[in-house]
């Protein structure tokens, strides 16, 4: 609880440092999804009160842009692409084997909290089709069949 109440302190802070300022809620937003690793209901109505602003608004920017989170992201974040040349090699199978092999939805997170997976649309390596990013490491060329092995990989860092 404390850690709770040490992190919404620095929200504060940052929405002081803010107040009254034009464009404010766009750095008072990354700020927080910064302390909180997401942008929570909670952390939503807290800004929305400091700012003076309508909790639709926050809402409203949090959703529309794709660098914030509304719930927490596992400890390992899985971006799998759906670019078209990954797409025609057969990335869907591969994200499909992910869900399976972790058994969460894309888009969710592990109960433990140690993976989220995630489509993405391009990551920007399309000479290595179909591929999918573990944070910030690409892996390339896959088959449906690697990723029972890349996650026990993960597993096993505990």
């Amino acid at each position: 609880m404390d850690q709770s109440k040490e992190k919404f302190a620095q929200l504060q802070e940052l929405i002081d440092s803010h107040k009254g300022q034009k464009g404010a809620l766009m750095p008072v937003l990354q700020g927080a999804q910064g302390i909180f690793g997401c942008v929570s209901e909670d952390v939503q109505k807290f800004i929305a009160e400091g700012l003076g602003v309508t909790l639709s608004e926050v809402y409203g920017v949090a959703t529309f842009y794709a660098q914030f989170s509304l719930h927490p992201k596992g400890e390992y974040l899985i971006s799998v692409c759906l670019g078209t040349a990954c797409y025609v090699k057969g990335s869907q199978s591969v994200l499909d084997k992910l869900s399976e092999v972790l058994e969460i939805p894309v888009g969710g997170t592990t109960p433990d909290g140690k993976f989220t997976l995630e489509a993405t649309r391009c990551l920007g390596a399309c000479g290595l089709a179909p591929v999918m990013m573990i944070n910030g490491e690409v892996y390339g060329r896959l088959t449906p069949d690697a990723v029972p092995g890349i996650i026990a990989k993960y597993k096993a860092k505990d």
